[in-house]
């Protein structure tokens, strides 16, 4: 039996409203109307990297705190799957492999938001971001990782697994071309078959 890991937000769900939601009454709390398009465009990066664009003299912790509670109330119900996930996570487990999580999201709330979008995981990794995503891929033994940022690219490529790219986040197909993946995606509709034609196949094949 295989894994295959997958990324959560704007991967496997879109997650896209809740996070901005939740971000942008954080940084009320301080005074700063943010533009939810700018808030969007920082989806899918450890938290830690965005707080500090808005609020770099205030504790972390605190807004973290505070984000994570307004975001299990009132962020995971806006919750749903992205176009193709239950039909991937359908495909991976047909050949017999496991599915992975392994996110930027802190663990348990994205076993919330995967219940929230009506999909399951066999297992959830949460608190890592681009490389540090590779040492979990390793520690599964995944032979594949699909994501929507070029920091899920690098984590394939630093568990020397294959790299499936998908532009369905803020970086454009385009721009995820750049970073050299297996393949790129406009959407997960294309996953099983892509998935197909790397199993079995090394990275140098």
């Amino acid at each position: 039996m295989g894994v295959v890991g997958f990324d959560l937000d704007m991967t496997l769900v879109d997650s896209a409203d809740g996070i901005v939601t939740s971000v942008q009454y954080v940084l009320t709390q301080y005074g700063i109307d943010a533009d939810g398009d700018d808030i969007r465009s920082t989806i899918g990066l450890p938290l830690d990297h965005v707080f500090p664009r808005w609020l770099p003299d205030e504790p972390y912790d605190v807004l973290l705190a505070a984000y994570r509670a307004h975001y299990r109330e009132h962020g995971i119900p806006l919750t749903l799957p992205m176009p193709g996930a239950r039909e991937a996570i359908e495909a991976v487990r047909a050949h017999g492999d496991r599915v992975l999580v392994v996110t930027a999201k802190y663990g348990a709330v994205a076993g919330l938001a995967l219940e929230a979008a009506g999909l399951d995981a066999d297992d959830i990794v949460g608190d890592l971001f681009a490389e540090a995503k590779g040492e979990a891929l390793r520690q599964h033994r995944a032979w594949a990782y699909v994501g929507d940022h070029p920091g899920d690219v690098r984590a394939a490529r630093h568990a020397g697994v294959h790299a499936i790219a998908v532009a369905t986040g803020p970086t454009s197909s385009a721009e995820l071309s750049e970073t050299s993946p297996d393949a790129v995606l406009m959407d997960l509709h294309g996953l099983p078959d892509v998935l197909v034609s790397l199993r079995g196949t090394s990275l140098t094949d």
